[in-house]
């Protein structure tokens, strides 16, 4: 059958209502936008908001902790204060007193040992100072022949006088410009006494609603996980409280054989540096040793060179008598920690935290090595005799 064409007006045949002609639109074509998806997938751009809300909120941390620095310190010396005197409460509580008014008991306990030894050591410091201007003119004599006659030297003591009389303009001068700065120091003064009360004030309520507060603070986990908050809880509260009695007693013990020593030697003041010498020793870790036996050696000098060596030599006796008599066997169920960890977690804590850190060292290792003790399984080591014979 021919086919129907038409003729167009040129004379050209051309096909009658023939089929439409293909689209030329390549599917295959890469356009700006199919390039845009295929280098930049959908979830792209959701990774970057959460990266950016990510920094924006560490900033955002570590500005609110810089400046609340100060709040996180207090609470957490009030924690572990509580935890100190906390067995002491629970003790109270136990024979029926009400948690307010055994924490309040305690408080007003410890508050009357605290003014206590501060007062103590008041008197001796104006005592000493005192008794050291009123014998100046003779120590300084005393002190001029001995000079001379050991070093060959002709020291005069109006050379001295004149040495001191500069000095003590400067002494002058310096202690005119720092009553110039009076208001910053009434401010430090003051900011660290509305710490010192805040302290006061976080301790008793941490001690007062110490229950409470575990089960409101365990009642945010799963019940998983409250176990083991209250384990480290409770091993918490058992070492900072035994740290705290531990030391307390060694220093009595400290304390009641200086005094007897310094009575012995007939040394002034002897009460006063005997709870010096307890109290320092025992609670400034690392270095409260020398610095407690320092302060008696000084005194017993300006009594007598004979009696400080006398002295010396019973402060070192007697702690050697600490450290391998009497300290192992009162920190065996309380504190048990070897001396070079503590050493260690000293340095570690003032670094971290400057003399906060280091007051908080010991217990806090002591925590956490007795919480991890707990939960690390040891093995027996087999020496090479054991290992070869296979007998133990």
């Amino acid at each position: 059958m021919p086919d129907e064409t038409t003729t167009s007006a040129a004379g050209e045949p051309t096909p009658d209502d023939g089929p439409p002609p293909p689209d030329t639109k390549d599917d295959t074509a890469i356009t700006p936008d199919r390039l845009a998806a295929a280098v930049l997938p959908a979830w792209l751009p959701r990774a970057y908001l959460l990266a950016a809300a990510t920094v924006a909120g560490v900033v955002i941390t570590f500005w609110a902790l810089m400046r609340l620095h100060g709040l996180l310190t207090v609470l957490v010396v009030s924690l572990f204060l509580a935890f100190a005197i906390e067995p002491a409460v629970n003790w109270l509580a136990a024979r029926g007193w009400k948690r307010g008014a055994a924490t309040l008991s305690v408080f007003v306990v410890v508050t009357g040992v605290l003014v206590g030894f501060v007062w103590t050591m008041g008197e001796l410091v104006v005592g000493q100072v005192t008794m050291l201007i009123k014998n100046l003119p003779e120590y300084t004599e005393s002190t001029v022949t001995w000079v001379n006659s050991t070093f060959h030297t002709d020291v005069s003591v109006t050379d001295l006088t004149d040495r001191s009389s500069e000095l003590s303009s400067s002494l002058q001068s310096w202690a005119l410009g720092l009553a110039g700065d009076v208001w910053g120091i009434g401010t430090t003064a003051l900011g660290v006494l509305f710490q010192g009360l805040g302290v006061l004030l976080f301790t008793y309520y941490f001690a007062a609603d110490g229950p409470r507060f575990r089960n409101a603070v365990c009642s945010l986990l799963p019940p998983r996980r409250q176990q083991h908050v209250l384990r480290a809880w409770d091993i918490a509260v058992e070492k900072t409280g035994g740290y705290l009695y531990s030391r307390a007693l060694l220093a009595f013990c400290s304390a009641v054989a200086h005094y007897i020593a310094m009575r012995v030697l007939d040394i002034p003041s002897a009460f006063a540096l005997a709870l010096w010498v307890g109290v320092v020793s025992q609670f400034i870790p690392t270095v409260g040793t020398y610095l407690a036996g320092a302060l008696p050696v000084m005194v017993a000098l300006a009594h007598s060179p004979r009696t400080a060596l006398w002295i010396l030599g019973f402060i070192v006796v007697y702690q050697q008598f600490e450290n391998y008599l009497l300290q192992p066997r009162i920190t065996a169920t309380t504190l048990d920690m070897h001396p070079a960890v503590a050493f260690g977690a000293v340095l570690a804590g003032a670094a971290l935290f400057g003399a906060t850190g280091a007051l908080l060292a010991i217990p806090v290792t002591a925590t956490a090595q007795a919480f991890l003790s707990a939960y690390v399984r040891r093995y027996d080591v087999a020496t090479p005799e054991v290992a070869a014979t296979g007998k133990a």
